[in-house]
Order: C-alpha cells, then structure tokens, then sequence
C-alpha cells in the first residue's frame, strides 16, 4: 500500500501592498518619447548622473523633466543640435572618466539608409558614426581574423558593440545601459538585432533587466514593391541592460 502524499503547509504570508492594474507594460502602441519615461522611471531614480551621447534633438527627453537629473547630452553631429548638447562627441569613444554615470542611453540608426538603398552607401554610415573611419572593430580588437571592415549589417552591430564597450567603461557598478535598435532583413536573412546585441553585451558584462517593444502608430509603406517576401517590420525595442 503506498503511502499518502504528504502536503506541507503553505508558508503565511503577508501582502502589504496594495492591488491595483496601473502597471507600466513592455509593449506599447506609442512614440519613443511616451515610453522614455516609463523606463526612467523603472530604472533610473532621480538625481541620477545620466549621459544621452546620441542626443540628436533630443526626442527622447520631451516629457521628462530635466532637473530631476544630472544629464550630459552629447552626439557626433556637429551642426543642428540643440542648446545644451556638446557636438562632435564619438559614443566609441566618450570624454568621460571610468565609472563616472549611473546610466547611459544609446539611439544610433537601426540600420545603413532605409529603404530600397539600404545597402548603397554603406561606407558613409561607417565613416559617419566613426565605427570604422579609424580603421579598428571589434573583431580586429578581439583578435578574429578580419582583411576589412564590416558592412551593411555588420558595421551596424559594430558600432552598438564598441560603443557598449565604451558604454560599461563610464557606468558605475550596477549602472543601467538604455539601448533603441531594431531588427531588419539584410541580404535577404532575417537580422533579430535586438538578440544579436544582447547575447554579445552578455560577453562584456551587461545583464538583461528588461525589453519594450515600441509599435508605430502609423503604417509603414514602400514605394515600390513587386512582391512582398518578409512581414515589414512596424515595431522598435528599447532594451535595458545593467552593468555587473
């Protein structure tokens, strides 16, 4: 005769909290600037010691109140920034000293020139975002055998990936690492950016905290189009990473 299942009392325990469904959600049909805040929120107390070193024109920022913390915004442009962004700043390679920010947010463009010339004038993105004008990636950095520099979607991910190196250099200790990218079709392949990027950040030390899906509100078109081979992607991630 077997013996009968024993069950073990549940330990007690005590909410004190109290319920409610007004959550911050991770995908949402919005603008980058209505779910900035609800990352900072999350992830960033205020007072934080923040750096923006792809500012542009500072899109992200619309809604947030700036005084709540210690920003410093910067981009490679040099021309058309906006009062208060320090121009000409490479993210490969930051004026800024080791272990010095609580979080650093990164928005370079998803990919070389969207469209049907996605892949026509690749060498302009790389000399522009300064990932390869100075003859160095990250495989050359690692020692892989490299003849030349990436391209098209490679060169692409080179510059998210020198730019974490340089990002987890100025974080502090537990520092959070704010990342926009999305995911493409180059070559005809499916390019998940967003899962290239982290497994790779996972090898410099980087965790995963958290992922948010931004949808367009509007729909994405093609001026010409004969036959349509891959769902168009409509949808953007911001992924949140903290330094170990």
């Amino acid at each position: 005769m077997s013996k009968p299942t024993i069950k073990h009392k549940k330990s007690e325990r005590i909410n004190t909290g109290e319920s409610t469904n007004a959550l911050i959600h991770s995908a949402h049909v919005a603008t980058n600037d209505e779910v900035f805040p609800m990352i900072l929120d999350l992830f960033v107390p205020t007072s934080s010691k923040v750096a923006d070193v792809t500012y542009g024109k500072g899109v992200f920022w619309k809604k947030v109140n700036k005084e709540d913390y210690d920003l410093f915004f910067s981009d490679i442009k040099t021309k058309g920034l906006p009062e208060g962004c320090v121009p000409g700043i490479d993210s490969t390679s930051l004026p800024y000293e080791d272990e010095s920010f609580d979080a650093l947010v990164f928005d370079p463009p998803y990919m070389h020139t969207p469209g049907g010339t996605a892949h026509n004038g690749h060498q302009n993105f790389e000399q522009y975002y300064a990932n390869n004008g100075n003859g160095q990636s990250v495989n050359r950095e690692k020692g892989k055998d490299s003849t030349e520099l990436p391209k098209y979607h490679e060169a692409v991910l080179d510059l998210y990936y020198r730019s974490a190196l340089e990002a987890y250099r100025v974080l502090k200790k537990n520092g959070i690492y704010i990342v926009k990218c999305q995911d493409e079709v180059c070559s005809n392949k499916q390019r998940l950016t967003h899962l290239e990027i982290t497994i790779e950040l996972q090898n410099y030390g980087f965790i995963t905290e958290d992922l948010f899906v931004v949808v367009r509100k509007n729909k994405p078109g093609v001026s010409r189009m004969k036959k349509q081979y891959h769902a168009r992607k409509n949808h953007s991630y911001f992924m949140i990473y903290r330094k170990l």
